[in-house]
């Protein structure tokens, strides 16, 4: 949509009859992903209650935003690791301003949410540029609230895997990669690996990834390594969109560290399966909304050839007449 042009804007509430006109919308996005598909985002409305927004200007549909309320606050998207609003390439800086006022208004009007918490999709993931979200934020007095880091590596030209012993020969022709395995026993790995470390459980449980990955068969992946005998070393589960291969879950056994055998498989996903793709995120690596970095679990990141990109939330007051 070109500035200047006269318009109206008007703001609905996004209800199940709208589910493939959102899901259309999203795939001719340039900043939506599979995660902002109904199919992935309706998984877990037990515990957010959906309060997503669609915006149209003269009738047409300009924006999307994934959302719901949760006690003072209109969240975009706790459910989610990225949200914000989703725009096609025709809705430029201007309008998207406008887009803005108008959410906010019709919070004000419409719910006694006093915040507006924001979660914009990382550049990483924009099939064209799409940081006109982040200007409008500006605009309304937006506080940073949390800054993750993440390390990412530009596929096109990753760093060598350092300061790791190697495999030998021996040992690599002793393991097997496996794609889209049985994901039972990796489960279990993990809910153990992430009890035993942190007394944490998986944010999706079995039978949800299970779930997800029947209705999103190529944007979520199980890869394993096993050896001769099938016993499980290690896998990682990859969340997969057009620009981003994202490492959403990542275990091992003890032999499996003991003979790295996550980066052999590493190795293998960053260099020969994904190796067309453009970015690699090995994920966050902080406590505490970012205020805590977690420096063991990044300098293994970097080892392997991460570098810096961060997910923010930001912080909207909402203010009415009289405040």
């Amino acid at each position: 949509m070109t500035g200047g042009q006269e318009h109206v804007l008007t703001i609905k509430r996004y209800t199940r009859e709208f589910a493939t006109i959102w899901d259309c919308f999203v795939e001719e996005s340039r900043n939506g992903t599979f995660l902002h598909k109904r199919g992935y985002m309706d998984y877990h409305a037990d515990r957010f209650d959906d309060y997503s927004l669609m915006c149209y200007a003269n009738d047409k549909l300009v924006a999307i935003l994934p959302g719901h309320i949760k006690e003072n606050s209109y969240c975009s998207h706790n459910g989610l690791t990225y949200g914000g609003l989703i725009l096609p390439n025709d809705t430029r800086a201007e309008i998207t301003l406008e887009i803005f006022n108008a959410i906010l208004e019709y919070l004000r009007t419409n719910t006694v949410v006093t915040r507006f918490i924001y979660k914009p999709t990382p550049h990483i993931y924009h099939s064209y540029p799409c940081e006109e979200d982040l200007y409008a934020l500006f605009r309304n007095g937006a506080t940073l609230a949390e800054r993750k880091i993440s390390s990412v590596i530009p596929l096109e030209m990753p760093l060598p895997i350092s300061g790791r012993r190697k495999l030998t020969t021996a040992t690599k022709e002793r393991l097997r990669i496996v794609e889209d395995g049985d994901f039972a026993p990796f489960w279990e790995m993990l809910n153990e690996r992430l009890q035993d470390k942190y007394g944490a459980t998986p944010v999706h449980s079995i039978d949800e990834i299970e779930l997800l990955k029947s209705r999103f068969p190529e944007n979520i992946k199980l890869f394993t390594t096993i050896d001769k005998e099938d016993n499980l070393l290690g896998g990682v589960v990859l969340f997969v969109t057009d620009n981003v291969v994202h490492m959403q879950y990542t275990a091992t056994s003890d032999e499996g560290r003991r003979i790295s055998a996550l980066d052999h498989l590493y190795d293998y996903l960053i260099n020969k399966r994904y190796a067309e793709g453009r970015y690699f995120d090995f994920g966050t690596s902080v406590e505490n909304g970012g205020h805590i970095l977690n420096n063991g679990l990044i300098a293994y990141k970097e080892r392997l050839g991460g570098r810096a990109i961060v997910y923010d939330t930001y912080i909207i007051d909402i203010k009415r007449e009289g405040e």
